[in-house]
């Protein structure tokens, strides 16, 4: 992207975790992603980041279709007990398609097909997110290196290629259930994240 990522607002945001700093930035793709900062991290290296996709099902209403909202809660917390890191919060619903097709695609799933294959029946890729903006916002908060908290290869090799410098991979791993078991496997066989899915 050509066009310059610029910070609109910094604002104080006291949570359970501890106290943040949200950071909203100008919307050169027509979306509204954030950081949310603690602690010191200009110029820091090996810095606590957790570059997550939104999910309103799992974010919000506390959805066990997956494992977001509990990955973003662990994320919190580990920057919490570190003192400091970031979550970049990326507004790409439903692994880029969109919360409609996403809800689409569980019905999908309902009748047997499984994350990838729902998205394919639908016309779109198995995952189409895309990190630009996220190496952009690391650029803004001048963060010099960092230790992404991930299960997904993918990511690591696409923020590579953007020029952000990942030292590390921090693991996200949640427990299996019963409701996400299946999307979980499906990650690991198809999609090739580092997990290890416990019965």
């Amino acid at each position: 992207m050509k066009q310059k990522l610029e910070t609109l607002v910094k604002t104080r945001i006291p949570t359970q975790y501890g106290e943040f700093v949200l950071h909203y930035y100008n919307t050169i793709d027509n979306k509204e992603h954030i950081a949310f900062v603690k602690g010191e991290v200009k110029n820091k290296e090996n810095v606590l980041v957790r570059i997550h996709s939104e999910c309103f099902t799992g974010d919000v209403l506390g959805s066990r279709r997956c494992d977001c909202g509990e990955q973003l809660d662990m994320a919190l917390r580990m920057i919490s007990e570190a003192g400091s890191g970031a979550v970049l919060y990326l507004r790409q619903e439903g692994r880029g398609i969109g919360l409609l097709k996403k809800l689409q695609a569980y019905n999908l799933q309902d009748e047997g097909l499984d994350t990838v294959d729902a998205n394919l029946h639908l016309g779109h890729l198995a995952d189409e997110r895309e990190y630009d903006i996220a190496a952009l916002m690391l650029q803004t908060l001048e963060i010099t290196s960092i230790n992404l908290m991930t299960n997904n290869p993918s990511k690591i090799e696409a923020l590579a290629k953007l020029g952000v410098n990942v030292q590390q991979r921090i693991p996200v791993e949640t427990d299996a259930h019963t409701d996400n078991k299946n999307y979980l496997k499906t990650k690991v066989e198809k999609m090739h994240h580092i997990l290890l899915i416990h019965n």
